[in-house]
């Protein structure tokens, strides 16, 4: 049976973000090299991170993006305590690995694999990649953070935009894979000292960990971002 055939074409998992649509682009699967993981942002869909993918222009790639349910994968801030943000959370980490298990199976296996979201699809990029802990060929979070394991009983942090700090404690090794996580330096969601926290995090499991910090105010994709992926994605 060839890769296309074993081709997801609805998102798996559990809870809302199951059975969800799977939107695709760049090259069919039995000529793809890699796969791309595009995950959205709040109140934006599949197609948002496919544009970006075309931006990329690499032919040889392809990219399948998962719609979340309602258009946002959960209802808060990645901030606030966990029980907030379910059954959302849990349920967009599950379709993130039913995917990458459905990929396995059609012949892309981790190593095959990039991991890639903006904003709030940054931060389930991120959390699905340090939970699962696979060999992927690189993960990008494009303005994101860490959601974290578990809530402490700790004081707000001005830091942290009046929330208090969480855990993150994960199983399981990112030995030498590339990260990206970049943010603007006063990005209006993702405050800068958990983006620091998690680069922090995911070296500690490994990962080459690459933090970009885009001067001002802002909250966006820039070309020193698309630039990273291109040139991971092209490395031999």
């Amino acid at each position: 049976m060839s890769a296309a055939a074993n081709m997801p074409t609805r998102t798996g998992g559990s809870g809302p973000h199951a059975e969800q649509r799977l939107a695709s682009a760049g090259a069919p699967p039995d000529r793809a090299r890699l796969v791309m993981v595009m995950l959205h942002g709040r109140g934006a869909g599949p197609e948002d991170m496919l544009g970006l993918h075309d931006h990329l222009a690499l032919p040889d790639v392809a990219a399948l993006a998962p719609a979340a349910a309602s258009r946002s994968w959960w209802p808060d801030s990645f901030l606030a305590p966990l029980g907030a943000n379910e059954p959302g959370l849990s349920s967009g980490l599950s379709a993130i690995s039913a995917l990458l298990d459905d990929l396995e199976r059609a012949g892309f296996g981790p190593e095959r694999t990039v991991l890639a979201g903006f904003s709030q699809g940054a931060c389930l990029a991120l959390e699905a990649a340090a939970r699962l802990a696979r060999p992927y060929r690189a993960v990008a979070a494009l303005s994101g953070g860490l959601v974290g394991t578990r809530d402490v009983d700790e004081a707000p942090r001005p830091d942290l935009y009046g929330r208090p700090d969480k855990r993150f404690d994960y199983d399981g090794s990112l030995a030498d894979v590339p990260v990206l996580i970049g943010c603007h330096e006063r990005d209006p969601h993702i405050p800068l000292a958990r983006v620091h926290r998690s680069a922090e995090v995911l070296t500690g499991m490994g990962a080459a960990v690459y933090t970009h910090v885009i001067p001002g105010a802002g909250h966006g994709i820039v070309h020193e971002e698309i630039a990273w992926l291109r040139g991971h994605l092209n490395a031999a």
